[in-house]
C-alpha cells in the first residue's frame, strides 16, 4: 500500500505504523510525491483535503498530526459503527466520516492528559475528565472498532488486499500489594497490629491474627494455591506484579529481605511472569525505583522488564520516562482506578509516544480493561452484580480480536471482609474470558 501525505510528520509516521502496520498488518510506504502516488498500482490511502486520484481511500486530515507542541484540543464527536468517533469530517467523498489517524493519535498518545486537568488525591488523571467518559464510549475499545471499519472500507475498494485477522487473547494479571495479612511482617509491625486490633476491639482480626501467627490456620491473604489452581484449570499463565518496597504509608508489603517473601516470589515466577509493582513513593524518586527493580531482579536472578504502578500512579510523561531509564520495556498501568473500560480507547498494546519530545519510544503500553477494586470500591458493585458489569467489556474485546487484560489482587480471593463471596466472581471471569466465543 502507498499512503499519500503532503506533510509527513513524526506523529503521522507513528500512527500509520500502529494502524496500518500493526493493527491491519498491511505492508505500506508513505510518500509526499503526487506523481509517484498517482502512478502506483498499489492500494492507496490519500491523507489530504481533497481526492487526487480516482480509486483511493480518502481520509481528510483535521490538522492535529501537523501540529507541534501541545495545544487546546476539543474534538467533535459523532455516532459511528454503534459507538462514537472523534474529529468528524462533513463530506461524502471520504471512505471514513472522521479523521481516523488523528482520532487514534489523540486516544493512544493520551493527549488530554498533558492538558490542564483536575487530579484526584493521589495525583492521578480523573476518569471523569476524559473525553471517552464524558461522551459515553469509555467502555468500548473504540480504536479497535475504528480500525476494523477502516479495514472493511479498504477491502471494499481493494478486494484483493490482505488484512490481518486479529485473534482474541486473555492475560490475567495480579498485583501483590500485601502477600500476607498477619505473617512475616516483622516484630514491630506485628506488635503494632496487635495493639491496633485491641484498641479497635476488632475481635475477628485478633482471632485470625493469633491463629495465623501460631499456624493454626492459613493467613487470609495467602490465596496463592487457590489462585494457582484456578489459573491451571483454565490453562492460563498470569502476570504477577510484586510490590518490592520499604514500608511506608501506602507501601505495606512484607519486608523485602524476608526469606518467606523471597521464596514466594520465586514460586510465582514458576507459575507465570513476574514484574515490578513500583512503590507509591518511587513515582517521584528515580533512585528508589532503580533500587526496587534491582532488588526484585536479584531475587529472580533475571532481568525485570515488566511493570505496573502501585495505586496506578501514572503521570505523563515523567512516569514512563523513569521506567524507560530503568530498561522497563512493557508497562501495564494504562487503565483507570475509578472506572472500568479503556483509558486509551484500545485493547491492543502500542508503543508509547512521548508527546513533549515528539518521539516514539520503545516502551510498549498494555492497557487493562477492569480491576477488582474499581468494581467494588469505586463503582460500589457487589459480587452478585459484577459479571453484569464486566461481561459486556469482555465481549467487546472478543468482538474486535483484542487482548483482554484484567487486574486482580491476591486479597480479593481471601473470602474475607469486603471480599466475601468474590472467589466465584474471579473464576467466572477466568471461565468466560478464556472462551473465544461471545457470552450472553
Amino acid at each position: 500500500m502507498l499512503i499519500y501525505c503532503d506533510q509527513i510528520t513524526t506523529r503521522f509516521v507513528y500512527i500509520t505504523d500502529l494502524i496500518i502496520g500493526e493493527m491491519l498488518g498491511i505492508s505500506f510506504r508513505i510518500t509526499s510525491n503526487r506523481e509517484e502516488y498517482i502512478s502506483t498500482s498499489e492500494a492507496r490511502i490519500c491523507y489530504n483535503q481533497r481526492s487526487i486520484s480516482e480509486k483511493e481511500c480518502l481520509i481528510i486530515p483535521s490538522g492535529l498530526l501537523n501540529e507541534k507542541g501541545i495545544g487546546h484540543q476539543k474534538p467533535g464527536v459523532i455516532d459511528f459503527a454503534g459507538t462514537k468517533a472523534i474529529y468528524p469530517v462533513y463530506t461524502k467523498e471520504t471512505c471514513m466520516p472522521f479523521d481516523i489517524f488523528s482520532a487514534v493519535f489523540f486516544m493512544v498518545s493520551r493527549y488530554e492528559e498533558y492538558l490542564p486537568h483536575m487530579r484526584d488525591s493521589h495525583g492521578r488523571f480523573l476518569a471523569s475528565s476524559s473525553l471517552a467518559y464524558q461522551k459515553g464510549f469509555l467502555k468500548t475499545p473504540v480504536v479497535n472498532v475504528w480500525v476494523k471499519e477502516l479495514g472493511h472500507a479498504l477491502k471494499s475498494i481493494y478486494p484483493d488486499i490482505s488484512i490481518k485477522e486479529n485473534k482474541y487473547s486473555f492475560v490475567p494479571t495480579v498485583d501483590i500489594d500485601s502477600a500476607w495479612a498477619f505473617r512475616h511482617k516483622g516484630f514491630f509491625r506485628s506488635l503494632g497490629g496487635f495493639i491496633k486490633d485491641l484498641m479497635e476491639l476488632d475481635k475477628e482480626s485478633l482471632r485470625l491474627r493469633f491463629r495465623s501467627m501460631l499456624k493454626m490456620s492459613e493467613d487470609p491473604l495467602d490465596t496463592f494455591e487457590l489462585m494457582s489452581s484456578l489459573h491451571k484449570k483454565y490453562n492460563l499463565r498470569p502476570l504477577f506484579f510484586i510490590l518490592f518496597a520499604q514500608y511506608n504509608e501506602y507501601d505495606k508489603n512484607t519486608p523485602v529481605n524476608n526469606i518467606h517473601f523471597r521464596k514466594l516470589i520465586k514460586s510465582l515466577a514458576d507459575e507465570g511472569v513476574v514484574g515490578i509493582h513500583p512503590s507509591y513513593a518511587s513515582n517521584e524518586n528515580e533512585l528508589l525505583l532503580k533500587r526496587e527493580i534491582n532488588g526484585l531482579s536479584e531475587v529472580l536472578h533475571r532481568e525485570v522488564t515488566k511493570s505496573r504502578q502501585h495505586f496506578l500512579k501514572l503521570s505523563l510523561p515523567d512516569t514512563y520516562r523513569n521506567l524507560l531509564a530503568q530498561d522497563i520495556t512493557d508497562d501495564y498501568t494504562m487503565g483507570f482506578a475509578s472506572e472500568v473500560g479503556f483509558r486509551a480507547g484500545t485493547c491492543t498494546s502500542f508503543l508509547w509516544y512521548d508527546l513533549e519530545l515528539e518521539r516514539v519510544t520503545p516502551l510498549r503500553v498494555h492497557p487493562f480493561a477492569f480491576m477488582d477494586g474499581t468494581i467494588h470500591d469505586y463503582m460500589k458493585v457487589e459480587a452478585e452484580g459484577a459479571m453484569n458489569l464486566v461481561r459486556p467489556i469482555i465481549n467487546s474485546v472478543k468482538s474486535v480480536g483484542g487482548t483482554l487484560i484484567t487486574l486482580w489482587h491476591n486479597e480479593t480471593l481471601s473470602d474475607w471482609r469486603r471480599w466475601k463471596g468474590w472467589i466465584p466472581v474471579y473464576e467466572q471471569i477466568l471461565k468466560e474470558a478464556s472462551e473465544e466465543k461471545i457470552n450472553n
